[in-house]
């Protein structure tokens, strides 16, 4: 495990009456130790088959790679659709591993095709990425587990009739990826029918959860990531976190002192990177966490409404509109900061002897200054007694990246076995989709349709 953790700021000893006390650790570690044994002894089974997949077989690995660096040779453009973990998988992790500017880049720098996450149906988006993509050279993976997903529907039905339009079926079907559960859903039928490649998701594994699925992998593969050390990074967060139910388990720990901040009253869990590489990892968590802990009954059926709402924010972007709020409104937050000691460039600021003053910042580095900046921040919420801990990667890379998005989930797994609930289900995401559905006319949803107008309307509320 390269990464490391510090949660010093989440105990008493630290910020006072707003942490927690060792000894309310050491009385809860009956509490650790199921949870631990309850995530450790579902792995690969039932929903929890994601803690599987940092395991695939060579074969298959080797296979995506191949097929990624096929489409890498032929495609100036690649477009991922897809919505929810779906997109923010891949797109968390490319964020992270390509150039900054990878999309501005000149080919030959570059040597990988433009990419495109369209994770939304606005209509102006969809038109203004058919005017900057040329149909001709372009490659799509359309990606939903449930092949159901109405949002990657109606984008897979505009662009593969305008693929159709400009290149004919028989070269439209060459262009075209799709992940998705093998033999179920209206996408897979597509696919079987129209004669795509198809890529399988397993059973077992929600979208949320996906990552190191073909999810991920296929389009990771298609823009010249090593998948094999991001699954190597993953393994190796696994095994730190399935060895011990004790505070050397980085996600059990964080994930009970986010349980027992949550019951102190601290509803809000943000995540802040300070690199802007990893800006969209705070969006992956989002997903994770606020989907699979936002429960209204436990397991039981006892009505909780558990969870923690996550909010991103950027260092040190968001020092100048957050940090306000952090530091000294409610007490009902707990920040997570994800530091990066090694970055993979270094920029001096200029020492010009012609202008007069900031010579605190002359011939320093941005580097220092993000780092500053970071230490300031967290000393100022430690200071405030805000609860924040820190989660450190010695650089950002294909294996530290792989063991982040490992780290998250197994810090959710544990989150949910904690608080006695369901991390896998998303009932109140169903109810929304199913209105979708009605309201759109879908055969067989009459009833919902029926329920939705009945729904109440008064226009004295309206303005």
């Amino acid at each position: 495990m390269k990464l490391s953790f510090d949660y010093n700021n989440m105990m008493e000893s630290a910020i006072g009456d707003q942490g927690i006390r060792d000894a309310q650790v050491k009385a809860d570690a009956g509490l650790l130790q199921k949870a631990f044994a309850q995530v450790k002894a579902n792995r690969g089974k039932g929903w929890q088959e994601w803690t599987e997949l940092p395991y695939l077989d060579k074969s298959e690995i080797a296979a995506m790679a191949k097929d990624g660096q096929v489409v890498r040779r032929a495609a100036k453009s690649f477009v991922v659709l897809g919505i929810g973990g779906s997109a923010l998988g891949p797109l968390s992790v490319a964020t992270a591993l390509l150039h900054f500017r990878h999309n501005e880049l000149p080919p030959k720098i570059r040597k990988a095709p433009k990419y495109y996450i369209e994770d939304n149906v606005d209509p102006e988006r969809m038109r203004a990425l058919l005017d900057v993509i040329d149909l001709r050279s372009t490659y799509f993976n359309v990606i939903t587990k449930s092949g159901e997903t109405s949002e990657t529907l109606a984008q897979f039905l505009t662009l593969y009739s305008a693929l159709k339009d400009a290149l004919g079926k028989e070269e439209a079907v060459k262009r075209v990826l799709v992940t998705t559960t093998i033999g179920k859903g209206a996408l897979y039928d597509i696919a079987k029918a129209e004669g795509f490649k198809i890529y399988g998701v397993g059973k077992g594994v929600g979208g949320r959860f996906s990552v190191f699925s073909p999810v991920g992998l296929v389009p990771l593969a298609c823009l010249g990531i090593d998948i094999r050390a991001l699954l190597k990074g993953a393994r190796d967060m696994a095994a730190a976190c399935i060895k011990t139910a004790g505070k050397s388990n980085p996600a059990l720990i964080t994930a009970y002192l986010q349980v027992k901040a949550m019951q102190a009253g601290k509803n809000v869990s943000v995540m802040m990177p300070y690199s802007d590489a990893l800006k969209f990892m705070a969006d992956f968590y989002g997903q994770l966490w606020g989907e699979s802990l936002g429960k209204a009954v436990d397991v039981s059926g006892k009505t909780v409404y558990a969870g923690q709402t996550p909010a991103k924010s950027l260092g040190v972007t968001d020092q100048h509109s957050q940090i306000q709020l952090y530091t000294e409104g409610p007490f009902d937050k707990v920040v997570t900061f994800i530091a990066v000691e090694k970055f993979r460039a270094s920029e001096v600021i200029t020492d010009d002897a012609s202008i007069a003053g900031c010579e605190f910042l002359k011939g320093r580095t941005f580097n220092e200054l993000l780092d500053a900046e970071f230490r300031a921040t967290r000393f100022a919420l430690a200071k405030a007694k805000r609860m924040n801990f820190t989660v450190t990667l010695p650089e950002i890379s294909a294996e530290t990246v792989g063991e982040l998005l490992m780290y998250f989930m197994y810090e959710t797994a544990f989150a949910g076995a904690l608080l006695n609930i369901d991390a896998y289900n998303q009932p109140g995401v169903e109810e929304g989709k199913k209105a979708t559905f009605a309201l759109m006319g879908r055969k067989g949803y009459e009833d919902k349709m029926q329920e939705v107008e009945a729904a109440p309307f008064d226009k004295r509320y309206v303005i």
